[in-house]
């Protein structure tokens, strides 16, 4: 039998509120920042002025549950009064935030949804394009945050652009090794830090990151793009919101080369980059010249963005898994259930390792093929693996069908032929046909 490394999937620690309390009198265009550890929760309430966090109102009066890990600000235009009851890990006021400059993209983007939905011509002659962002940037310099304030904002002036998210080694919508995409029409809930709404569009990579299979990362990518062109065909207001793109922080060589067919897939016209000059210039000359100019635009990094080490990444890779299954609260019931394997039809997603070119004979290439699709033999290969259930109604049709969810490898029992998964639901999964990846995640 093999069986889990680390024991069975389970729900952390809960959390705590301390009945500790803090009252700041925050000036016009500072920012309270909180940090928060995954067993510790503040509550916000706003006693007088204008408060948000990452461009979600928060009114008068009301008391907003934050839940950790995470680390939010409470920013305000004018002034306000802010009480934090709980204990925090770190909690200090910002006085320099480039809130500003983020507004300040947001107001030209929304000009241009509104020439979009008015029909109006540009200066070219050209109708008005409704504006395609793409955020870029390193590792932990706040992309998902920015694309957080700039949907929320866009949000709050009657918009609806769809949050895309190419980052698979985080994963904003689902879990880490997914591309996706869902409609922003309500902005951020604060206490479950989440798009609200219908659920997103997943297209499953299987590994945490694209250097794994860059082939596969781009095909997923390509049939998110589908998906866009599709909304905008049906839905004119969505049509004119446009789409706002997170991307992963992996900027040079293969990564800058995924981030350039992304953006052309895609079909964006605006990149907002983030605190680096280097990406910035090298974007600039690529992107901002010629027939199909882009809009290249540079903002600061926020002061309160914390640089995270690999181990706290990939700790956080498993508390997005868990929060998928448990929720965020630990509300939600998950089931384990054992089936027998050979009612499940598993796939994995390409030809195997390529040799290198020099280990090959001279004039020969590799004939791996990363985009084949391969029956897993042996379950447990997949131990530990987070297996999508997915759309397609054969396995052709795997590389093109989006994903219906996922459940979690626990146990595999070769000798009774039996596999023992976490699914979020009790009852019959909705499709035997399956799409594994290479991501492994272990929870104590």
């Amino acid at each position: 039998m093999a069986t889990q490394q680390h024991g069975a999937i389970a729900a952390t620690d809960a959390h705590t509120l301390s009945a500790d309390k803090e009252t700041f009198d925050l000036a016009a265009g500072h920012e309270l920042r909180v940090e928060l550890d995954h067993t510790t929760q503040v509550a916000v309430t706003v006693h007088a002025g204008d408060a948000e966090v990452f461009g979600t109102p928060l009114g008068v009066g009301g008391r907003t549950l934050v839940v950790g890990p995470q680390k939010v600000a409470v920013y305000t235009m004018g002034g306000a009064r802010v009480e934090v009851q709980g204990s925090p890990e770190v909690m200090y006021v910002g006085e320099e935030t480039p809130m500003r400059q983020y507004i300040n993209v947001h107001d030209v983007l929304q000009a241009q949804r509104d020439a979009c939905g008015r029909g109006e011509a540009g200066a070219d002659g050209a109708l008005v394009a409704p504006p395609k962002v793409m955020l870029v940037g390193p590792t932990d310099s706040g992309k998902s945050t920015i694309c957080k304030v700039l949907a929320n904002y866009a949000v709050r002036c009657g918009s609806s652009p769809l949050f895309v998210d190419l980052d698979v080694g985080q994963g904003s919508l689902t879990v880490p090794g997914c591309v996706s995409a869902c409609a922003v029409e309500h902005p951020v809930d604060v206490e479950d830090a989440v798009f609200p709404g219908e659920p997103p569009v997943v297209f499953y990579v299987g590994s945490a990151s694209p250097s794994e299979n860059a082939d596969l990362y781009r095909h997923c990518v390509e049939r998110l793009a589908g998906v866009v062109e599709e909304r905008e065909r049906r839905d004119a207001v969505a049509g004119s919101s446009g789409i706002l793109v997170n991307t992963m922080g992996w900027v040079e060589g293969l990564g800058y080369e995924l981030l350039l067919h992304a953006a052309e897939v895609l079909k964006v016209n605006t990149v907002v980059v983030i605190g680096q000059d280097r990406l910035h210039a090298q974007l600039k000359k690529r992107l901002g010249s010629g027939s199909g100019k882009v809009a290249v635009v540079k903002v600061a990094k926020s002061d309160g963005v914390v640089l995270r080490s690999k181990e706290q990444r990939q700790e956080a890779r498993q508390r997005r898994v868990e929060e998928y299954f448990y929720g965020l609260r630990k509300d939600l019931m998950p089931v384990s259930q054992t089936a027998k394997i050979e009612n499940l039809e598993v796939y994995r997603v390409g030809g195997g390792p390529k040799a290198p070119r020099s280990a090959l004979p001279i004039g020969a290439t590799s004939v791996s093929d990363p985009l084949k699709i391969s029956k897993v033999g042996d379950f447990r290969d997949i131990l530990n693996c987070m297996v999508a259930i997915s759309h397609a109604s054969s396995p052709e049709e795997l590389l093109n069908a989006n994903v219906a969810g996922f459940i979690y490898v626990q146990d595999v029992d070769v000798e009774k032929g039996t596999v023992t998964y976490l699914s979020p639901r009790d009852g019959a999964l909705p499709s035997t046909l399956m799409l594994a990846g290479t991501y492994r995640t272990y929870f104590d």
